[in-house]
């Protein structure tokens, strides 16, 4: 179903554009649009999350001191009680608790996210509605609450706002989380950060379900191999660009990018030029 050459294409796209709030989800699927691969098969969409884990990796190994000494304050919280006090021991229960209603709603809503909502229409609609939402967090959140002040409440809140990515697959999982903080008063890295951590265990998880199924289904091991390793070393280069970036500016090139997407994708549609 997917040559060598349409997964570089794809790994590229998947890299670039997982952890900046513009919607991988949507790229890929316009991405497959164009070169003719049906968005709504069962092997492509197995495809396509399994060259996440690629992305995740590059989360992982950029991460890596973070994520080492949250495991381990979570860890010796685990076995001392007196050490649960620590931030990092609660940031490693709010990772987990955060991701159980996206698993729930991800199983419960599969046959929907896979057929139905995988449409390009509904890619294009969710480009603009996810922008509008994006530009009135930039705009009105107040940029004050770091890393360190955030609440097992603000992750519930940013975890479960993936939902909106899995059901509206242009609105975008890092742009659902990156609004939500920025509307919860986090400062535009340390929503940033919290989008990266928030993002490991549902991406991850995703792409080891689908696994079994893109393999059945005809996405086979090569295009999957070269698709993930493309995606990891384009994903680390974007993650590293996008930290930088948002430390300095704002989200508003983005809006604007989105826009301009979401109107070209519904014109691209409408002449038929794409099939939805």
């Amino acid at each position: 179903m997917i040559n060598v050459g349409q997964a570089i294409v794809l790994g590229i796209v998947e890299g670039l554009t997982e952890f900046l709030p513009v919607s991988s989800t949507g790229h890929l699927k316009i991405t497959e649009g164009l070169m003719d691969i049906p968005v709504d098969d069962t092997s492509v969409v197995g495809f396509t999350a399994v060259i996440q884990v690629g992305a995740i990796a590059a989360v992982l190994v950029y991460f890596f001191s973070d994520i080492v000494r949250i495991v381990t304050a979570w860890g010796r919280g685990i076995a001392k009680p007196s050490e649960r006090y620590h931030h990092d021991y609660k940031f490693g229960w709010w990772v987990i608790f955060a991701t159980v209603p996206v698993v729930i709603v991800g199983v419960a809503a599969k046959d929907l996210i896979e057929g139905p909502l995988a449409s390009l229409w509904v890619v294009a609609g969710s480009l603009i509605g996810g922008s509008v939402v994006m530009w009135l967090a930039d705009r009105y959140g107040t940029h004050k609450r770091g890393e360190d002040d955030t609440s097992l409440t603000d992750a519930m809140l940013i975890g479960s706002s993936q939902i909106l990515a899995m059901l509206f697959p242009g609105f975008s999982r890092s742009g659902a989380t990156m609004s939500t903080g920025l509307l919860l008063g986090l400062d535009r890295v340390a929503a940033t950060r919290l989008s990266f951590f928030m993002g490991i265990p549902a991406l991850t998880g995703a792409g080891i379900y689908e696994l079994p199924s893109a393999l059945d289904s005809g996405a086979g091991a090569m295009p999957l191999v070269v698709g993930t390793l493309v995606s990891f070393v384009v994903a680390y280069a974007s993650i590293a660009w996008l930290l930088r970036f948002v430390a300095r500016h704002t989200f508003t090139s983005f809006v604007i990018y989105r826009v301009v997407i979401g109107l070209l994708l519904f014109g691209l549609l409408s002449a038929g030029t794409l099939d939805a």
